[in-house]
């Protein structure tokens, strides 16, 4: 195991790990939020319908249901440090199997490709996410998670707007084309030109990506041992026993519903858009919307927790928003009606900084165990997903979303009002 520091890093020590790890929550928050757009590219290059093209979301979110654990065992040996680096190097070899399954157009290989990228990612934010929640007091880390979620969705409303751009462009008229093919091998060739698109912007993320790694592995990040900087008491604490925490395992569910609901809000705005047939140049984009109230709610989030309101009590009120947007969203149509569901990403915002600290919040040595346990629950953004897909088919889509969003945001509710204090003692 790695050597580690037993303490905290001081506050004047402190910006220089948070730009290293704000810029890891960039790359991470722009590999993560293509798989909007992806979902579209897929559909088209593939030509599968909704059930196959939220298969992207699925194959990315539930690799990190399978490497959480192990992920947690590894970062037991390298240190966090280390491990950062190691998710970057399996997030490289993810983007060149993807780029180069997909210019195949080789389904299955491209489905592994985003399942090695999330494999990565599932190390880099076992590691990250604790750390970042440890590097200062664990009831400010709302405000420093906020910080690195204004550096993901940054990244996140600039993803769809770059691989629109490089691959998208046109998308209007290249359906008709492909249908309007002479031949079948005329068809096949329209494909192959529209897949190869992504080959080479994989290619160079997957370049970028193994820099970054090197470079983290260099960077004069100090390691932080989480027994020490995060090792207050619970009721009922056992020695060694993670079942002893009823908050964080009420957390991994709080945190695999958002992580369902994200999903939905960001990813499959474009889907939901399009069952009011807008078009497709239009709804390409949609998720970049999403993105930026996300961006919005995690400056407000930054500006207020916690000098004026705890990041529970912010949890709650988010909780209450998404509610009442995701029923502004059943009540209205068109536009307006994605206007509401881009506007979740505001209600969103705030929710992954504040649920991670709660739940992991004096674990102690335990901590690493209980964040592989929460970055599992991000399998949550493959199961709600392809519930929608599924209830879509056999009721209204507008409805099949708020049987969804509604009693998540509520359980939400129930997390931020009630459930991160059950077990924890009095203060």
């Amino acid at each position: 195991m790695a050597t580690t520091s037993t303490a905290m890093p001081s506050q004047r020590t402190n910006f220089g790990p948070m730009l290293i790890i704000g810029l890891l929550f960039f790359i991470f928050g722009f590999v993560t939020w293509l798989n909007g757009p992806l979902i579209t590219f897929v559909k088209l290059a593939f030509q599968v319908n909704d059930a196959y093209a939220f298969l992207v979301p699925s194959a990315f979110y539930i690799s990190y249901l399978v490497f959480s654990l192990p992920a947690s065992l590894i970062l037991r040996r390298t240190g966090m440090k280390k491990g950062m680096a190691l998710g970057l190097f399996v997030m490289a070899i993810g983007a060149v199997l993807f780029g180069q399954y997909v210019s195949w157009r080789m389904f299955g290989g491209a489905l592994t490709g985003l399942f090695v990228i999330g494999a990565g990612l599932s190390v880099l934010q076992t590691a990250s996410n604790p750390y970042i929640s440890i590097l200062g007091p664990i009831d400010s880390a709302a405000q420093r998670i906020a910080f690195m979620g204004i550096c993901n969705k940054f990244a996140g409303v600039l993803a769809p707007v770059v691989f629109g751009a490089l691959v998208l462009s046109g998308i209007d008229t290249f359906g008709d084309q492909v249908a309007a093919a002479a031949t079948p091998e005329a068809r096949e060739a329209l494909l192959d030109t529209f897949a190869g698109k992504v080959h080479m912007p994989y290619m160079v993320m997957a370049g970028l990506l193994v820099l970054l790694a090197i470079w983290v592995a260099r960077s004069p990040l100090p390691e932080i041992q989480p027994d020490g900087a995060n090792s207050e008491k619970a009721i009922g604490h056992q020695q060694g026993s993670i079942f002893s925490f009823p908050h964080l395992w009420l957390g991994v569910l709080c945190l695999f519903l958002y992580v369902g609901v994200e999903v939905m809000a960001g990813d499959a705005i474009g889907t939901y858009g399009a069952g009011f047939d807008l078009p497709l140049e239009r709804t390409k984009i949609f998720t970049a919307f999403t993105l930026s109230g996300m961006l919005l709610g995690y400056v407000v989030g930054l500006l207020l927790i916690p000098r004026y309101i705890s990041q529970q009590s912010y949890l709650a009120v988010s909780a209450v928003l998404g509610v009442l947007f995701s029923i502004g969203a059943l009540l209205t149509h068109g536009y307006v009606s994605v206007g509401f569901v881009a506007a979740l990403g505001f209600a969103n915002a705030m929710m992954w900084p504040a649920i991670f600290p709660l739940a992991i919040k004096g674990l102690g040595s335990l901590t690493e165990r209980g964040s592989a346990l929460l970055v599992m629950a991000i399998a949550g953004g493959a199961v709600v997903p392809q519930l929608f897909v599924y209830l879509k088919e056999h009721i209204d889509f507008q409805v099949a979303f708020a049987v969804l969003m509604v009693p998540s945001y509520l359980y939400i509710l129930f997390y931020g009002w009630i459930g991160h204090g059950v077990g924890q003692k009095a203060r």
